[in-house]
């Protein structure tokens, strides 16, 4: 069996690996308080070209989301996201645990737009009850989407707009950061992050990482007594350390994005092989997530020899399928899914 279900079914890059044995015996202080968290914070602050930003590292990407948003709003106040966002859908009410309303919007393709927010806010605002209603705090956006759908550059600074003249703090969720910056038609670059978002996390699990995220605070007012969060939330290590290192790793020379870039062009084969044989997909993109839409029987067929995510019902005889690529990705791998979508559609 092939597997392509997700992103994280193996374990970490082996340089990761390799720096996590020469460093083991190691004796440093916790909780991130150690020179790898210090040395990985300033690589990212130079990758991303924002020297002030405050940099927080996390276990999990629901543990970011669920810290970070807490740390964000007033006790009436939700989060603003797409209907088909993380928070919303994957993440078991982890915000609303928290206390927190999730207020989801009709996504298109995955993606909410400027627009959609700014009538929502005005709605609120111009609602004669809305101290009856959970006031819009904050705006949540992934990139990449859930579907694997990129917001261009002028997208997230139209959302930008919308959010500063609201004084709503925009935070996007980069689980998969590094596969939407390196994806075909990308127009953003690591440096525009800082400037459009107040709050963005760097994905490790979903690229390359035992675990862990880089949680990135542009706006570093936000992140005063952050740390409190962490801690309250379930998201700080004792052994700090072993995410300060594996960041070390993935931002030297480029690593997080090249191996970003190659999960990418091993997903581009995948969709060319099933578009040379006429099959439709659930959305277009060119990131690491592939959605082809196909008859149920053949799913049934397709998952004897490869492992992937039954994703969404389109209608009584079709289903879309989810494959992922990532950097453990063989070559091998995909010749094998070529050659069987090329003699079975």
């Amino acid at each position: 069996m092939i597997h392509f279900e997700s992103d994280y079914l193996e374990g970490c890059a082996p340089q990761i690996l390799e720096a996590l044995r020469q460093t083991n015996l190691e004796q440093t202080l916790g909780y991130g308080e150690d020179p790898h968290c210090e040395r990985a914070a300033d690589m990212i602050r130079y990758v991303f070209d924002c020297p002030d930003a405050a940099v927080h590292f996390l276990v999990g990407g629901t543990q970011a989301n669920a810290t970070v948003i807490s740390s964000l709003l007033k006790p009436y106040q939700g989060v603003v996201c797409a209907e088909t966002g993380h928070i919303h859908v994957h993440e078991t009410g982890a915000v609303e645990h928290g206390g927190h309303k999730v207020l989801a919007l009709p996504a298109r393709d995955g993606k909410i737009s400027a627009e959609q927010i700014l009538n929502f806010v005005q709605a609120h605002h111009s609602d004669f009850s809305r101290e009856h209603m959970v006031q819009p705090g904050m705006v949540y956006l992934s990139f990449p989407t859930e579907l694997g759908t990129l917001y261009t550059k002028q997208e997230l600074l139209d959302i930008r707009e919308v959010c500063r003249n609201w004084e709503l703090p925009l935070f996007i969720d980069g689980a998969r950061l590094g596969y939407g910056l390196e994806a075909s038609g990308c127009d953003l670059l690591p440096k525009d992050l800082p400037a459009i978002a107040d709050v963005f996390y760097i994905g490790g699990t979903k690229q390359g990482a035992l675990f862990g995220e880089a949680v990135v605070f542009s706006n570093s007012e936000l992140a005063e007594d952050f740390r409190y969060n962490i801690k309250q939330n379930g998201g700080m290590l004792a052994k700090g350390r072993l995410l300060g290192i594996q960041y070390e790793v993935l931002m030297n020379e480029g690593l997080y994005f090249s191996l970003a870039r190659r999960a990418d062009r091993l997903a581009d084969r995948i969709r060319a092989a099933f578009k040379h044989k006429g099959i439709p997909f659930l959305v277009d993109n060119t990131t690491n997530q592939v959605f082809p839409i196909l008859e149920i029987g053949a799913i049934d067929r397709l998952t004897v020899e490869f492992g992937v995510e039954r994703w969404q019902i389109v209608d009584e005889t079709h289903a879309a399928v989810r494959f992922c690529t990532s950097w453990a990705t063989t070559d091998a791998a995909i010749v094998a899914l070529e050659a069987y979508i090329n003699c079975n559609y």
